[in-house]
């Protein structure tokens, strides 16, 4: 069974790193103990591998970060789960092709590894990276990422301000210009949100909502406890 959990942010105003999402975590992983943890989204790979490692040992996970080891392609081949943190998603997906784990995490997940994926981890889980926020500072082999769900993801979604007064596109108009071009849903995970995907079921948890975009259709809002396969699907 593919089981999916995916994190809007991993830092929530107020608390730690990943501290809103711990409960989720622990109930989503169960009796696993060990994780391979992908750092490729950010620069520092030491000083990430370092942060998630001292995180999930607080859980009461071993973590072990890809990055340290000499065969990827081995490490996740071994591997019981797998979180994939954020940072550039450019930068992550380049990574993943370049060290030719792409498409083996994808079909490790579809044979039923749990994976975790917070922020750029989540917007990879898509079909493509083309509705992230991050700048292309590195480009890619393709946008073409996971696919572990079958629409796209946008983290960090943040709503129109009524009262700013910048008169650049809002998230939403530039989701509403990808489905001038695309059919595939968005779902904007606002910070606080999480998708847990097992399977073709997705329900949304979390402390905050989520906005459902789909072509020729009004944006739906989504609130933690709902069922969205009538929407995602």
């Amino acid at each position: 069974m593919k089981r999916v959990l995916l994190i809007s942010n991993s830092t929530l105003y107020g608390s730690g790193y990943l501290d809103h999402a711990a409960s989720e975590i622990g109930d989503f992983l169960g009796n696993l103990k060990t994780l391979l943890f992908v750092p490729y989204a950010l620069h520092d790979r030491d000083a990430y591998a370092s942060r998630a490692r001292e995180r999930f040992r607080t859980m009461g996970y071993d973590l072990d970060s890809v990055h340290t080891v000499s065969d990827p392609v081995k490490a996740v081949n071994d591997a019981e789960a797998i979180f994939i943190g954020g940072g550039n998603t450019f930068r992550l997906l380049k990574a993943l092709y370049d060290t030719d784990v792409l498409q083996l995490i994808a079909s490790r997940v579809t044979a039923g590894m749990p994976y975790i994926g917070s922020s750029a981890g989540a917007n990879v889980a898509g079909p493509t990276i083309r509705t992230t926020n991050d700048m292309p500072i590195v480009q890619p082999p393709s946008f073409e990422a996971l696919g572990l769900v079958p629409f796209q993801l946008n983290p960090h979604f943040l709503d129109t301000d009524p009262n700013s007064t910048h008169m650049g596109e809002t998230r939403e108009e530039r989701i509403l210009q990808f489905l001038e071009e695309n059919d595939t849903p968005v779902a904007g995970l606002r910070e606080g949100a999480m998708l847990v995907a097992e399977n073709d079921s997705y329900l949304l948890k979390g402390s905050s909502g989520a906005r459902i975009f789909r072509k020729g259709q009004e944006p739906v809002e989504a609130t933690p406890g709902e069922n969205l396969d009538h929407l995602l699907k």
